[in-house]
């Protein structure tokens, strides 16, 4: 049984019950993400969910650690580009627990002016590694040129220069500013009670300043056609190809889903199955879709051989042009609509899954959309829907490349994209 409800404070609260489980969920949602930012202050959204872990006034850095350890929990963080998220797993016995850490971490984090230092070296080792890391810094040029001098393009780590200067007391009341109660989705599921919790999340909740959270910012520039080429001495070449996606509020999201199944999804997709196991171009290739609330991406990764450029990129653009041409079959549409569901109800065996999809769906969407409506919509899809969006992203829209690779291979880049999309 799910129950949602918005609190006095203009807090969300969603919880699903699940007596026949032993284990139990929680996550809080903060509406604040790299694309909420000031200028000057990249990456701090991330560094703010880093400080969340050195300490409170009541727990220590290590205290917190070993609280959850001592009782087998699981606790992490994540940061996106338009919220963060403080998150939890352990037995049922032991959530009341967990809240009580996660909230007194999410309100009352002391930000030490020597944890912030510190910290500010093991975030800027992050950037290094991911810029030591072309098959992830690929993803992170993409979006950065997608989405040009606007804050959806910003690396969400940040940079090596914001960073490094980052101040306490203006980091601290950005902080401030975001985390309060009317800006947050707290998620739970698992063997709960719905009703207690209300209460206890509510109580701890009143003891906390609250205000009205208004981040104003613009939307993105308009769509035009890119090419990002990155001279790197490495072993393989790194590729993204895409185009603009959809908001996650299009209500062609599950015609996408469906369709990014069938194209590039998973090991049974055209590109999988005809690059790399037909053709033998690339050990890895992979499309996904990027969701935002007024803006999209569409990608196609490959990490191909330095002598396979050519191929690679005809055989991307026939596979292209097949599926905005063509279509797809009913075989293929039947196959992923059941690939689909049965991805959805097996994720449902988890408390951590569920606890996730209520609190994304809390927050993006501000309802509760329920599995089984999920799966209804999916199984709507048609093969005309499908062709209609394959239209409208791949053949109608310029379609940009960003590559890393030795500078000799970053000119057989250039002119493949000029022949085949230029």
């Amino acid at each position: 049984m799910i129950k949602y409800w918005k609190l006095s404070n203009g807090a969300r609260l969603v919880v699903e019950e699940i007596p026949h489980v032993r284990s139990a969920a929680i996550g809080v949602y903060i509406g604040v993400g790299s694309r909420h930012e000031p200028e000057g202050m990249k990456g701090a959204s991330h560094f703010i969910e880093h400080m969340l872990f050195k300490g409170t006034e009541r727990l220590s850095a290590r205290d917190i650690a070993e609280k959850f350890e001592g009782i087998g929990g699981q606790l992490n963080a994540f940061t996106s580009k338009e919220y963060t998220c403080v998150y939890a797993r352990t037995l049922d016995e032991n959530i009341a627990m967990a809240t009580d850490i996660i909230f007194d971490m999410v309100f009352n984090s002391r930000f030490n002016i020597r944890d912030f230092e510190t910290e500010k070296g093991v975030v800027v080792e992050e950037i290094n590694m991911n810029e030591d890391a072309p098959d992830d810094l690929i993803h992170d040029r993409f979006a950065r040129r997608l989405w040009f001098d606007h804050p959806m393009g910003s690396p969400i780590l940040g940079t090596l220069d914001t960073v490094s200067n980052f101040a306490r007391d203006e980091v601290y009341s950005f902080y401030k500013s975001a985390y309060v109660p009317s800006n947050m989705v707290i998620s739970l599921a698992g063997n709960v009670s719905a009703l207690a919790l209300r209460d206890k999340i509510e109580k701890l909740l009143e003891q906390q300043e609250n205000s009205e959270v208004d981040f104003s910012y613009t939307n993105p520039h308009d769509y035009h056609g890119f090419m990002d080429l990155m001279e790197k001495d490495t072993e393989q070449v790194q590729i993204c190809v895409g185009v603009q996606g959809m908001s996650y509020n299009d209500q062609s999201r599950y015609a996408l889903n469906v369709m990014n199944s069938i194209f590039g999804g998973g090991m049974s997709s055209r590109l999988f199955q005809k690059l790399r196991e037909e053709l033998g171009l690339a050990y890895s290739i992979y499309s996904y879709p990027s969701n935002y609330s007024d803006t999209g991406a569409y990608s196609i990764y490959i990490g191909t051989g330095q002598n396979k450029i050519v191929q690679c990129f005809e055989a991307l653009q026939s596979q292209t042009e097949s599926i905005v041409t063509q279509g797809i079959t009913s075989e293929e549409l039947e196959r992923t609509q059941r690939l689909i569901k049965s991805s959805m109800y097996l994720g449902l065996e988890s408390v951590m899954n569920r606890m996730s999809r209520l609190g994304k769906s809390a927050i993006m969407y501000d309802e509760i959309v329920s599995p089984e409506e999920a799966i209804q919509r999916v199984l709507q899809v048609n093969e005309q829907q499908i062709r209609d969006l394959a239209v409208r992203l791949l053949g109608n829209q310029p379609i940009s490349v960003a590559a890393i690779g030795p500078a000799a291979v970053m000119i057989e880049v250039e002119n493949q994209y000029n022949k085949l999309w230029g």
